[in-house]
């Protein structure tokens, strides 16, 4: 059976500066096994799979597969996925709203204008780390724990640890270790100078199945959480831009906002890069 597929750019400045996600519609009848091979083939952060939703006030469903599981959500696999499903003729049942099912339930979906926002699902996993959890971060990241202003779980599905440096700066010149035993994600944030077009830095760290560092170009996940966490702090107001990628070539734009109702949007550019279909799903773990 071929399904159609999309490789879209996320969060970009133009085209080849974001984070890629391949689409895979009409994805229905591929087993969990099948899916991620798939994933594991296109060798991205993330590839999604977009089925039937099981929900009625849902438009589609996707899944969502990592090198080696699914997640209940992603940010960036959000985006792309509803940019994917309005490009291939989706009409959202809710004016104004594209309504995505995923493992952490219900996300809306905005048109911002040239952008797609996606409203922040609630935490998994908040509040303070503990000494050991801090002191592994630490470890990880290969720095001094003097100059970590705040630190927060922030678990929307990925698992991250939100770590505040004094400065973009101070983001930027982290080195962390290469290789890490066990599972660790750690998202590093600091802001950048009053007067520029962006607010903060951003930078997504984690550790592979067999301990190897990947830094992620530019994740939404992250952004929703530390995002929710700078408002709720004080450290932001009202909206602003975050920078991430810098380190990896990337230019990534990421729009948060909280709106009056105390919900945080989280949106960026979203441009299909490449097209097609598959000619071999079904069947791949054969």
């Amino acid at each position: 059976m071929q399904r159609p597929f999309q490789l879209v750019d996320v969060f970009g400045t133009g085209p080849f500066t974001g984070n890629p996600l391949p689409v895979i519609a009409q994805a229905e009848g591929l087993s969990t096994e099948e899916m991620q091979c798939i994933t594991r083939w296109f060798n991205h952060s993330e590839t999604a799979f977009l089925v039937p939703a099981t929900d009625p006030n849902a438009d589609y469903r996707v899944r969502i597969f990592t090198l080696t599981h699914e997640l209940p959500f992603a940010g960036h696999p959000t985006l792309g996925s509803a940019h994917a499903w309005l490009e291939a003729g989706g009409k959202p049942k809710c004016e104004g709203f594209v309504v995505q099912e995923c493992g952490a339930g219900l996300v809306r979906v905005r048109r911002e204008r040239e952008r797609l926002a996606f409203d922040a699902p609630p935490l998994i996993r908040g509040g303070q780390p503990t000494e050991q959890e801090l002191a592994q971060a630490v470890a990880a990241l290969q720095i001094d724990p003097s100059t970590i202003v705040a630190a927060t779980w922030a678990d929307n599905g990925p698992g991250w640890i939100a770590v505040l440096l004094e400065s973009a700066e101070a983001v930027l010149a982290v080195e962390p270790i290469r290789h890490h035993r066990g599972r660790l994600d750690i998202g590093l944030v600091g802001p950048h100078a009053a007067g520029g077009d962006t607010a903060f830095e951003l930078r997504a760290l984690f550790y592979d199945q067999h301990g190897t560092l990947i830094e992620d170009p530019v994740t939404g996940s992250l952004n929703a959480s530390v995002g929710q966490w700078l408002f709720a702090t004080g450290r932001a107001s009202g909206s602003y831009v975050a920078a991430q990628g810098t380190r990896l070539g990337r230019t990534g734009r990421v729009h948060v906002q909280q709106d009056p109702q105390g919900r945080v949007w989280v949106g960026g550019a979203t441009r299909t890069l490449f097209s097609g279909v598959s000619h071999s799903c079904k069947g791949v773990m054969a």
